[in-house]
């Protein structure tokens, strides 16, 4: 809490509006923003500086710290605990002393002795003022509002309850009405600021649940990869087994296939040049010649007899290696995730163990 340190205290016969607006002032800052009251044996919140009443803070540290033990109340050591700070939120880890062992704020005591002294003597001077100054009623502009009406919630004067509207009321004195409802809001306060604390713990727990379910998502995710992945390197190993048998019955085909055309053209080019001989011995005129020429080339054709060898019919095709994926597709398009396992991958035994319908993880 911030103070004016050149802050002066009005002088005794001063009551002018300037003394009143700085005591007014100074007043707001010895408030204490539990109970709304004037401080009493300050303490301070280290280290956020913040000042609350012993008794403000020890309720607040009760109510969230409600198995602490309070000094007296056993002989057992009573354990340390957490204080929020009502002002600022800022947690504050306690001693086994509890509030008791925070350090009381004796410059906020001072400033209050001194606050106190000049301003009794501000308001012995000031009270007739005050009194004049006081609420009149707006039917009876004589009489002052001293009363509250309870049935219609509204403050009023003694002539209205006598003679005006609220004759027929339920009233009460002002002052008990307003020491009453003061008191309410103070203990409201507590009991909001116990709350504040309550749902301030349920926002960390519901922070880590994030935490957690981020880091389980992590691992799921790095889990399907590597699972996907195992399936994916098992496809690449079995299509390269496949294509090389593929690859081994082609080269067998054709090296079968080009030793035919190799001895097929080799018979072929043999043959030409028998026929490029016989037609020379055409020409030879000589008859003893001639058929000396015949009976060689009738030799070599018969020598030469080739049988044609081709591949069976339908030997070309590789049909007989089609594969059919359709249900592989089909099972990987419908691919899921199996229902029932934690986190772990293991079987959750809440969800587990009844007549339920296979998944696809149980499927393929």
């Amino acid at each position: 809490m911030n103070f004016a340190l050149g802050f002066k205290p009005p002088a005794a016969g001063g009551s002018g509006p300037g003394d009143a607006a700085s005591m007014e002032k100074l007043e707001k800052q010895l408030i204490c923003p539990v109970c709304l009251e004037m401080f009493s044996k300050p303490v301070v919140i280290l280290p956020c500086q913040h000042n609350l009443c012993r008794k403000c803070a020890n309720d607040i540290f009760q109510a969230v710290n409600p198995l602490w033990q309070s000094r007296g109340s056993s002989s057992v050591p009573a354990s340390g605990g957490r204080f929020r700070c009502p002002s600022c939120r800022h947690e504050v880890v306690l001693d086994r002393h509890g509030v008791y062992g925070l350090q009381r704020n004796l410059l906020v005591e001072n400033i209050i002795d001194i606050y106190q002294q000049q301003e009794s003597s501000r308001l012995v001077k000031v009270k007739s003022e005050q009194q004049q100054q006081q609420l009149m009623c707006e039917e009876h502009e004589e009489e002052k509002i001293n009363i509250y009406c309870l049935s219609c919630e509204t403050p009023t004067c003694s002539m209205c309850k006598v003679f005006g509207q609220h004759k027929d009321c339920d009233v009460a004195p002002l002052s008990s009405v307003y020491k009453r409802q003061k008191t309410e809001l103070s203990d409201g306060i507590a009991i909001l600021v116990a709350s504040n604390d309550h749902i301030q713990a349920i926002i960390s727990q519901m922070e880590e649940v994030c935490q957690t379910i981020e880091e389980n998502g992590r691992r799921q995710k790095e889990q399907l990869v590597d699972r996907i992945d195992s399936l994916v390197a098992i496809l690449e190993d079995r299509k390269r087994d496949l294509v090389g048998l593929i690859a081994k019955q082609q080269d067998e085909k054709l090296k079968y296939v080009r030793s035919l055309i190799h001895r097929h053209g080799d018979h072929l080019e043999a043959a030409v040049k028998l026929v490029e001989s016989a037609i020379q011995s055409m020409e030879e005129p000589h008859m003893a010649l001639f058929m000396q020429v015949l009976i060689v080339n009738s030799t070599e054709s018969s020598t030469k007899a080739h049988k044609v060898e081709r591949p069976e019919v339908g030997y070309e095709s590789m049909s007989h290696f089609n594969i059919n994926t359709d249900d592989v597709a089909e099972m990987l398009r419908n691919m899921d995730f199996c229902s029932g396992l934690g986190d772990d991958g293991e079987e959750d035994p809440e969800e587990g163990g009844g007549d339920s319908e296979p998944d696809y993880c149980s499927r393929y």
